[in-house]
């Protein structure tokens, strides 16, 4: 295994996107990838792609939140936006080592906290978050009606 951590670029985009979607279906990977093309030249925003000999493997986006991010202290807060690590390469540190990536970069954005969340029934990113470092701060059940 030859694994590499490097910054996206937009050329990553698609790739990204084409991991990105068997995490979030709800989206198209040319949805995901015009999302990622945007957030990796945002300055608030970093993707991260993990590679083995050029193959991409998994990927981490984070940003800065200004809002308030729940149990947290100051602001901005960097945020897991997303992460993903394909299965071959799953419990062998590499979300770890991409989440470090992203607590790098937001450290160097002045960020003393770091957040994320998952959906409640995700039992497999809640026990990625806990073993990770991050403590639950809150659970939620959200709403909407149309009007």
């Amino acid at each position: 295994m030859n694994v590499q951590i490097k910054k996206a670029y937009a050329e990553s985009s698609e790739a990204i996107a084409i991991m990105a979607v068997k995490m979030w279906t709800s989206h198209t990977v040319e949805e995901l990838a015009e999302g990622f093309a945007k957030a990796v030249n945002d300055p608030d925003s970093a993707v991260f792609i993990m590679t083995d000999d050029n193959k991409a493997v998994g990927f981490a986006q984070c940003g800065l939140r200004h809002d308030y991010v729940e149990g947290t202290q100051s602001s901005p807060v960097g945020y897991l936006e997303g992460i993903f690590v394909e299965e071959p390469y799953r419990k062998q540190g590499c979300a770890k080592q991409l989440l470090a990536r992203c607590e790098e970069w937001a450290r160097g954005k002045g960020c003393s906290e770091f957040g994320s969340d998952c959906e409640l029934d995700n039992e497999l990113s809640r026990q990625f978050h806990l073993g990770a470092g991050f403590r639950e701060a809150n659970r939620i059940i959200c709403f909407t009606k149309n009007l």
